[in-house]
């Protein structure tokens, strides 16, 4: 009996030694796994989203709307040489050169850039205000990056539709040079599609205006 007592007793021994020894954590050990739960469910990684195909070079904004991808897509692939970044530079370029030359009715400014039709709108509008002894005073004071709302091929023919936000401070004076409308101190927010279209066969890299329509 006093052998079984001591017996206990060494065992309980070492067992206060063992847990003094493996029973403290050191800060480095690895955590303990539970068994699995059966009905656990194991998430995936999610993709990461797409990122958009075309953007401005420097403010990083969308270069065209989702709807205008499938003819974006459809331009390169029948003009490789299209680049998106440049021609909307080139858009924003054209649209401030069209409506400043107009508002000072510079019409010979205008015609190389726009259709014989476009450009009959537009000296029609200029000969109208020529007759009514009004000059516009206008002020494009913004101009957005402008970003393409629509693109198509058509037989050989690219086809892009651009919208345009900008902030415009408009007058119109007599010729007195008297304010009739307008004010120079209160720019208006226009939207504006333009619509431009180039021979993509022909080695003309210039494109023509080809319609204009304000945006609701």
């Amino acid at each position: 009996m006093a052998v079984i007592v001591i017996l206990a007793l060494v065992a309980l021994f070492i067992g206060l030694r063992l847990y003094a020894v493996l029973g403290e954590r050191t800060g480095h050990e690895q955590p303990i796994l539970k068994p699995a739960d059966p009905d656990a469910r194991i998430s995936q990684p999610q993709p990461a989203a797409p990122r958009e195909a075309a953007k401005t070079p420097d403010a990083g904004d969308l270069a065209y709307l989702p709807m205008a991808g499938p003819g974006v897509r459809a331009l390169l692939a029948a003009d490789p040489s299209f680049d998106v970044s440049r021609f909307l530079e080139g858009a924003g370029g054209a649209y401030r050169l069209i409506l400043e030359s107009f508002w000072k009715g510079d019409l010979d400014a205008i015609k190389p850039h726009v259709a014989a039709h476009v450009y009959e709108t537009f000296a029609a509008a200029v000969e109208q205000r020529e007759k009514d002894g009004h000059k516009l005073d206008n002020r494009l004071v913004a101009l957005e990056p402008p970003v393409i709302a629509e693109a198509e091929v058509d037989n050989g023919a690219a086809v892009i539709t651009v919208r345009f936000e900008a902030d415009i401070a408009a007058v119109t004076r007599n010729a007195d040079g008297e304010v009739v409308a307008g004010s120079m101190s209160d720019a208006v927010q226009t939207r504006d599609r333009w619509t431009f279209r180039r021979d993509i066969t022909s080695r003309d890299p210039n494109w023509l205006l080809i319609e204009t329509d304000e945006e609701e």
